[in-house]
């Protein structure tokens, strides 16, 4: 099984070494040609390379992994898909000079992140790119395996490479584009792997020097692959059956190199990420062994895949962890025991598995141990080992057997390929979207309490507000003490109109978390939902001193601003959310409510290039036309105020809700026939609009048509009894039935308006009106009450008092209220009538 070079003396050693230093390296002499013939010689020197076969297992990877292709960007992948250093020419810098710029990563792994900012520049962030490049990286690393397990004689060294290439456990490296870094290490890994067995076959400083710089790539994609080193030992064990002082001395700078830079990224993450998880030594050992079985038997039965595996629960006085302490001692000590037997490779296949995992084994606290002990990804390199004692095994003894049929073996093959290719596909389709990715972790692994938060985010931004309104009340469960989890709560509530509760959650979210930012603004928004503006004002006020900059705040300041009438300031803060730079609805949003608070400062021109500017996003946007329309009209601009309404109507000739602010902006403008017109056209199309009956109903009054109007407004109210606005119609009806003399008909809807809002004036004027009509004198003073309590400045109030109070024989009182109203109004005649007919009365014997 072992193929032994010739050992050559150190003097032939040094001539072959003097000879290769005098070929020329491709910057120094060798043609593009020669440079060509020699790496095919050197391919075609391994026994089974192919074209055929490195494609081949191309195509197994492509197919595989298609749902991965269709994928996008997934959690972690926000590090640099939100940061702005990958996003600036500039940043390339930052990543391998100031990596602190980079905010959310806490390792040192620039090589990973300068191929994310080189992707950027080429495909800005289409996942489509990022996903191909990743596919494109594990093919190569698979034909590596194939390619180093050929050199190193391994039979059945292409089976092994297909089976890496389709191995479930791998779409976790491959399928999530920031575990670009497993498959950047392990490419380099592999290449320095590789290039080491060539200089051992043939010692040139080209080669070693490339090995070592191969080396230093990848730990600079990820420094768990400091373990290369001590693989290249058992490498020349196995191969050797000892080790030589050269081997050692050789691998020296390899040792040097990986310890500094280990400790270099380990410092530079224990001071960005402190942490400590407090296991003990004891601990620690029962974590590494069950781990190690675990990894076993996920490679052996790859089913039951998780992103994230339940955390175990480790105790000292576990049976289960010391069998898995005594398997882990066992199994080394048995191989080498059989070694004479069974050879040293499956020894060495178990050390380089375990020896390459041990950075992930938990010796050393990590931040992702808070969630799980293990992770498919750790044993992307690792499960080489495996696989090749495995298989090679099966191949070696396949082909000492004689009356097996290759056609057999290649049709075994063939299924175990298809089988792990179909797990492959179907497990790439969890990395779809967010969706599907948390909903996976929390349907296999339901104690995974952020993923119900992730789920929850993923959820809403779906618009599956009602699922992620659950997601995220089971996080709040299953985390009470998680500040984001009741934020994420209030954002359903907010969603649902249940402000009160919301303001509860988003209020718990800060006790817990005072610089929460979107918990702050999740309070903001549910004062101002509610309609508490003052106290919504405050608190868009605490969310912008978390983040001077947050757009959306000061775009909801604004909107609560406006509210209460404080518009200059309103308009600052919208003009500062649009120069923070919102996405296209809610600019449209904000420039509408900028043209709504300069029509109220009573600057039309101001509020006119604003709508203009918001339909310069959606041209026929119906709102904004209206207003456009509105703020025309105001200003005489009649013919260019007719244009918008025109190109409202004729882009929207079916649509009921579109016509209908047509007609509205007709009707505001007095222009009633042709507000009639409209909105019959309106009932044309949709019969049942209570709004269009409303506005009928309003139109028709005005032109004094009161039986019609009094049946449109009926109907109205028939349509929609629940409405806000109801009571304005009841009115309207009320006024009609009042002109048309039907008094006890227009009381009963002045008295079903007061029911609805008891403060409507209009209402309990008219009504007032009728009962002193009535003759019902102390209702009538009992309603004229209310309204001086509503407006105590109405002269006419004052004289409709002072009448009441006449015919209730209280002269003294009258003639206190005549005097009030015509303070008020000089002019007012009825208080001057009333005051003489009083004067008149009492000048009589």
């Amino acid at each position: 099984m072992n193929k032994k070079s010739p050992k050559l003396t150190r003097r032939e050693k040094l001539a072959i070494e003097q000879a290769a230093s005098q070929r020329a390296s491709l910057p120094g002499g060798e043609t593009g040609e020669a440079w060509h013939s020699r790496v095919s010689s050197e391919l075609h020197e391994i026994p089974g390379f192919t074209v055929l076969g490195a494609l081949a297992i191309g195509l197994m990877v492509a197919v595989s992994y298609l749902p991965a292709l269709q994928a996008g960007f997934l959690w972690d992948d926000t590090i640099f898909v939100e940061e702005p250093v990958i996003h600036a020419w500039s940043g390339l810098w930052s990543i391998w000079f100031d990596p602190a710029e980079i905010k959310k990563e806490g390792h040192y792994w620039p090589i990973v992140y300068t191929s994310f900012w080189l992707e950027h520049k080429l495909w800005d962030l289409a996942p489509l790119g990022y996903h191909a490049v990743n596919l494109v990286l594990h093919w190569i690393n698979s034909l590596l395996v194939w390619l180093l397990l050929a050199r190193l004689a391994i039979p059945g060294a292409w089976a092994v490479a297909a089976i890496f290439a389709v191995h479930p456990l791998h779409v976790e490296s491959v399928a999530w584009v920031i575990e670009r870094k497993d498959l950047l290490s392990s490419l380099f890994y592999l290449s320095a792997f590789l290039t080491w067995t060539r200089y051992v076959e043939a010692t040139t400083w080209r080669r070693y020097w490339l090995a070592l710089a191969l080396f230093t790539a990848s730990l600079l994609s990820k420094s768990v692959v400091v373990t290369l080193p001590v693989a290249l030992l058992l490498w020349h064990w196995w191969q050797q059956g000892r080790l030589t002082a050269l081997d050692l001395q050789r691998l020296v700078p390899f040792f040097i190199v990986g310890l500094v830079v280990t400790l270099g990224d380990l410092w530079y993450y224990t001071n960005r990420e402190p942490l400590s998880l407090g296991y003990s030594i004891i601990e620690r050992v029962l974590i590494a062994s069950r781990a190690l079985g675990f990894y076993v038997a996920k490679l052996l039965w790859p089913t039951d895949l998780m992103v994230i595996y339940p955390l175990w629960e480790i105790r000292v006085n576990d049976p289960l962890g010391w069998a898995f302490v005594a398997a882990a001692v066992t199994v080394p000590v048995l191989l080498w025991l059989a070694r004479h037997r069974l050879g040293r490779g499956p020894l060495a296949a178990m050390a380089f598995f375990a020896i390459t995992l041990s950075p992930a084994l938990g010796f050393v606290d990590y931040g992702y141990m808070q969630f799980a002990f293990v992770a498919d990804r750790f044993q992307y390199l690792a499960g080489i080992g495996i696989m090749a004692a495995i298989i090679g095994g099966l191949a070696h003894a396949a082909g000492r057997l004689p009356h097996v049929p290759v056609m057999a073996t290649g049709a075994v093959l063939a299924g175990i390929l298809a089988i792990l290719g179909a797990m492959t596909w179907t497990q790439s389709a969890v990395y779809r979207d967010e969706v599907a990715f948390f909903g996976h972790i929390t349907e296999r692994n339901p104690a995974a309490r952020d993923a119900y938060l992730n789920l929850a985010n993923a959820l809403y931004q779906a618009g599956r507000d009602a699922e992620a309104f659950d997601a995220a009340r089971k996080a709040v469960d299953l985390r009470p003490d998680s500040a984001k989890a009741h934020a994420n709560v209030s954002l359903g509530l907010i969603r649902q109109q249940r402000f009160v509760e919301a303001e509860s959650h988003a209020r718990r979210a800060m006790e817990i978390d005072p610089r929460l930012l979107s918990a702050a603004q999740n309070l903001g928004e549910a004062l101002r939902r509610s309609g508490q503006y003052e106290e919504a004002v405050e608190a868009y006020r605490k969310t912008l001193k978390l983040d001077p900059n947050y757009a959306l705040a000061h775009a909801a300041l604004g909107d609560a601003l406006l509210s209460i009438q404080r518009h200059e300031e309103g308009v600052a803060s919208l003009e500062r959310a649009l120069s923070l730079g919102i996405e296209p609805k809610m600019t449209l949003d904000v420039l509408s409510r900028m043209g709504e608070a300069f029509e109220a400062l009573d600057r039309l021109e101001e509020a006119a290039t604003r709508y203009q500017r918001a339909l310069a996003i959606e041209p026929l946007h119906p709102a904004t036309l209206t207003r456009l329309a509105s703020v025309r009209h105001a200003q005489g601009r009649n013919r260019e105020a007719d244009d918008y309404l025109r190109r409202l109507r004729d882009s929207h000739p079916n649509d009921a809700k579109t016509l209908l602010m047509v007609a509205d902006e007709l009707r505001k403008e007095k222009r009633f026939k042709e507000a009639i017109d409209s909105y019959r056209a309106i009932l044309d199309i949709d019969p049942d609009s209570a709004q269009a009956h409303a506005g009928l109903g309003y139109s028709q009054f005005a032109v004094e048509h009161y039986e019609e109007a009094f049946a449109s407004l009926t109907r109205s109210m028939t349509l929609e009894t629940e409405s806000s606005i109801t009571a304005i119609r009841h009115v309207f009806a009320g006024r009609a039935a009042h002109e048309l003399g039907r008094i006890a008909t227009a009381s009963e809807h002045f008295e079903r308006a007061t029911a609805l809002n008891p403060d409507h004036f209009m209402a309990l004027d008219y009504l007032a009106l009728i009962r002193f009509e009535q003759k019902r004198y102390h209702e009538a003073h009992e309603l004229y009450s209310k309204l001086l309590a509503l407006k105590p400045d109405s002269a006419q109030n004052h004289a409709n008092m002072g009448a009441t109070l006449f015919h209730l024989h209280r002269p003294e009182e009258a003639i206190r209220s005549f005097k009030r109203a015509l303070a008020l109004a000089p002019d007012l005649a009825a208080a001057r009538t009333g005051l003489k007919a009083i004067q008149a009365r009492r000048a009589k014997p």
